[in-house]
C-alpha cells in the first residue's frame, strides 16, 4: 500500500501511533469537536486525558531509590505489559538509570538511539563517556529532540504529538548522586534539598504518603516502603498503573546496583503491605478524634 493510500485510509504511522495514541492531543481534538459540534457530541470518544504510568525517582542522603509500573495501554479493552525502566551500569564507574513515561514508541526510539551511541566506546556523545550526570541529561534530551525532529511531521499529520519524558538519575564515579527530571520539549530541573522526589504519570493518589513520610535523613529501607505504598494507593485509584513494578534501591558510592526487585501480580511481599498498610489506615481512622458540633 502507498503512502498516499495509507493516509487516505487514515492509517496512522510515526511513533508508535497505531498501538499508543497521545491520549492528550486527542483530548484536545475532542475538545475541538466539541466545540463545533462534532462527532465528540455524540459520546463516543471519553473527554479524558489518559496518564498510563506511574514513575517515582527519591533523592536521599544514603542513596536514590527508582520504581516504575509496566502497564501501557492504547484504549480500555488493549492493555500490554513493557518495562520503562532502563539501567546503564559499569561496576566502580558509574550507574544510570532511566525512568520513562509518555508515548512508548518514543520512548523506546530514544533508549535504542543512546544504547546504539554507546557502541562508539568511551566517547563524550555517549553515556559511557558522559563526566557528570548533568552530561548524561544532556545526552538523553539530545536523543529526545532527535526522534521528534525526525518523527514530528509524521505525527502532526494525525494530529499527534511527541510525548516522551523522562526521570534520570544515579551515580558517575568522583561526583554526587543526582535526580533529574526531563520534559518532553528536553529541557530539564535537578533534584535538591527542597524536592526530593520526581513523579511522572498518574501522579495525584501516590503523592500525599511521598510528601508526609520523606525527608532527607529518611532511611533507605523506609523509602522504600513508602514507594511502595505509593504504588499501592495509586493502583486501588486508577486501573491504568499496574503491575508488574520495577524496583530498585541505590546506595550512595557503591557505584554498581545491588538491590533490584520486580514485583509480579500477588507478590506475597507486596500483598502483605498492601493489606497491612490498608488495616493500619483504617485503625488510625478509628481513633481520630470526634468531631464536637
Amino acid at each position: 500500500m502507498s503512502l498516499a493510500e495509507r493516509r487516505r485510509l487514515g492509517v496512522r504511522e510515526g511513533i508508535g501511533a497505531e498501538l499508543y495514541p497521545d491520549w492528550e492531543s486527542l483530548t484536545l481534538r475532542v475538545a475541538a469537536n466539541l466545540k463545533f459540534g462534532g462527532i465528540a457530541n455524540g459520546g463516543s470518544i471519553a473527554h479524558k486525558v489518559h496518564r498510563v504510568t506511574y514513575c517515582i525517582g527519591v533523592m536521599l542522603d544514603k542513596g536514590v531509590i527508582f520504581a516504575s509500573d509496566s502497564r501501557t495501554n492504547a484504549g480500555v479493552d488493549n492493555f500490554a505489559k513493557f518495562c520503562k525502566m532502563t539501567v546503564f551500569e559499569r561496576s566502580g564507574n558509574r550507574v544510570v538509570v532511566l525512568l520513562s513515561s509518555g508515548n512508548l514508541a518514543g520512548t523506546q526510539a530514544v533508549i535504542s538511539v543512546l544504547t546504539q551511541r554507546c557502541a562508539d566506546g568511551d566517547a563524550a556523545t555517549n553515556l559511557w563517556g558522559a563526566r557528570t550526570m548533568f552530561d548524561v541529561v544532556r545526552l538523553v534530551s539530545d536523543a529526545m529532540r532527535d526522534i521528534e525532529k525526525r518523527d514530528a511531521e509524521y505525527l502532526e499529520e494525525s494530529s499527534i504529538r511527541f510525548n516522551a519524558s523522562f526521570i534520570v538519575g544515579g551515580q558517575i564515579g568522583g561526583e554526587p548522586i543526582r535526580l533529574f527530571r526531563i520534559y518532553a520539549e528536553g529541557n530539564f530541573i535537578e533534584a535538591g534539598i527542597d524536592t526530593l522526589f520526581f513523579q511522572t504519570g498518574e501522579t495525584k493518589y501516590g503523592k500525599p504518603i511521598l510528601d508526609r513520610v520523606l525527608t532527607q535523613r529518611t532511611p533507605l529501607a523506609d523509602a522504600t516502603k513508602c514507594v511502595l505504598v505509593s504504588f499501592d494507593s495509586t493502583m486501588r485509584s486508577n486501573l491504568s498503573v499496574g503491575m508488574p513494578i520495577d524496583l530498585i534501591c541505590y546506595e550512595r558510592d557503591s557505584l554498581e546496583v545491588q538491590l533490584r526487585r520486580r514485583f509480579e501480580e500477588g507478590d506475597p511481599y507486596f500483598t502483605a503491605l498492601s493489606d497491612e498498610w490498608g488495616e493500619g489506615v483504617r485503625q488510625v481512622f478509628r481513633h481520630l478524634p470526634e468531631l464536637r458540633w
